[in-house]
This record gives C-alpha cells, sequence and structure tokens, in this order.
C-alpha cells in the first residue's frame, strides 16, 4: 500500500522559502511517477510540479515555473518541492501523489492518488 507523508509546510513572508517533504512508503520513488499538488480553499485541486518515473523529466505549472524545484531522493525515500519566491497566490494545502498505473498525465489529480494528508502553506506578511 502506496502512503505518503507530507511535512514542511508553515508561515511564510512573500518573497521567502520552504522546502516541502513527501516521505514515501509502498513505492520506490526513483521508480514512480509522481508529483506535487495544492488545493485553496473554494478551489479544485490543482497540479505544481511532476516527475517521470525513470527518465525523471520534470513537468511544471506555469504558474510556479523559476520558483519552485522538484525532486526526489532514493534514500530516504523522499520527494520535495524546493519552493522559492513565496507569492500571495501560493497558499494552499500541498499534497504528493502517485501516478495511476500506465497513465502518467502530470499536473492532471485526476490521474493522481494515494494522496497523503497534506502539508499547509502560508503567505502572509
Amino acid at each position: 500500500q502506496v502512503q505518503f507523508v507530507e511535512s514542511g509546510g508553515g508561515l511564510v513572508q512573500p518573497g521567502g522559502s520552504l522546502t516541502l517533504s513527501c516521505a514515501a512508503s509502498g513505492l520506490t520513488l526513483s521508480g514512480s511517477a509522481v508529483g506535487w499538488f495544492r488545493q485553496a480553499p473554494g478551489k479544485q485541486r490543482e497540479g505544481v510540479a511532476c516527475i517521470s518515473s525513470r527518465a525523471g523529466t520534470t513537468v511544471y505549472a506555469d504558474s510556479v515555473k523559476g520558483r519552485f524545484t522538484i525532486s526526489r531522493d532514493n534514500s530516504p525515500n523522499t520527494l520535495y518541492l524546493q519552493m522559492n519566491n513565496l507569492r500571495p497566490e501560493d497558499p494552499a494545502v500541498y499534497y504528493c501523489g502517485s501516478a495511476l498505473p500506465g497513465a502518467y498525465y502530470p499536473l492532471d489529480s485526476s490521474y493522481f492518488t494515494s494522496w497523503g494528508q497534506g502539508t499547509q502553506v502560508t503567505v502572509s506578511s
């Protein structure tokens, strides 16, 4: 059974940085297509950044390109999201998820599963 545990969220001022972590069990991140998604109150869950299974090709939402970086480590088996230059439109609960078997559509949350409990990111001065 795949499980994710997200952490690292918090309160940061506009222009600040945070690094989110997602500890994974039940799968090996280096061999899996996984991604970060976020959901703000009253909005649908949206894709932020994804990384493909073997090649490690990354895909970013236009709104975070140049500011966020997705990466993964084998030991520990953890997915990361480095977030720089945070903006007032970035606050949300951030989740990580894994792509459905045989169906990798980057940034499309309907093709991802095994969501963790999420970690809250707040941007405020």
